[in-house]
């Protein structure tokens, strides 16, 4: 498995900045986030095998299943445009596609390098992400503490003076989705760990000393 191209797997709830990072990583390094959100509309669109599997089971309202996924990723890996190393968005998210995910990357001689986990202050990601608003004209955003329109109300962008909140960006909600992560993650950083490639990354301070923390797991995994 030496000198085959890097797979990273990023850990992290919603508003860790997961990406956010993925996009400077594809800039920094090559690398090509995959989304299987986007690779099962991609196959579906593309007309693939395992695309058309996964339109029937969501034409019938059900979840596509890991072995569907697991072939469209399988797919999109043999593809040229990934050899300088892949980052996994949204996959694995139980120890079950993990080992799935383990299997697959075998049979093509890889390996996970390095599981990501960004650490997070849950109270602190509260007051993140609860004070989120953007820009009803232009989308842009902003922010109750970080981030506030140079004039009160209006649009430093546009003008616009239509301010609106996702609803699920309240602290409760911000809450429950924490809750939700950690529970759902544990396994998964049991998982890594035993592997010996999770890597800790505090991500609570600023996008570029994140980014550099990031970049130094990066060099050292591909070396």
């Amino acid at each position: 498995m030496a000198g085959s191209p890097p797979v990273l797997i990023l850990l992290g709830p919603p508003g860790a900045g997961k990406g956010t990072q993925a996009r400077m990583l594809e800039e920094d390094f090559g690398l090509v986030q995959l989304s299987t959100g986007d690779l099962l509309r991609a196959a579906v669109a593309a007309g693939t095998e395992a695309g058309k599997q996964a339109r029937a089971v969501m034409e019938a309202g059900q979840l596509v299943s890991d072995d569907i996924v697991l072939a469209i990723l399988k797919d999109r890996m043999a593809q040229p445009d990934v050899q300088k190393g892949i980052i996994l968005d949204g996959f694995p998210r139980t120890a079950g596609q993990a080992a799935a995910l383990d299997r697959l990357l075998a049979e093509a001689g890889q390996r996970v390098t390095a599981a990501v986990s960004l650490e997070v202050d849950d109270e602190a990601m509260v007051a993140r992400v609860s004070g989120r608003y953007t820009c009803g004209t232009c989308g842009e955003g902003y922010h109750d503490e970080f981030k506030q329109p140079a004039t009160a109300g209006v649009c430093d962008k546009c003008g616009g003076t239509a301010f609106k909140r996702r609803a699920d960006d309240n602290a409760e909600t911000v809450r429950e989705r924490l809750a939700a992560y950690h529970a759902q993650t544990a396994p998964l950083i049991a998982h890594y760990e035993s592997q010996s490639v999770l890597e800790r990354v505090p991500a609570m301070g600023s996008i570029d000393g994140i980014r550099a923390m990031l970049a130094d797991i990066v060099g050292r995994v591909s070396a």
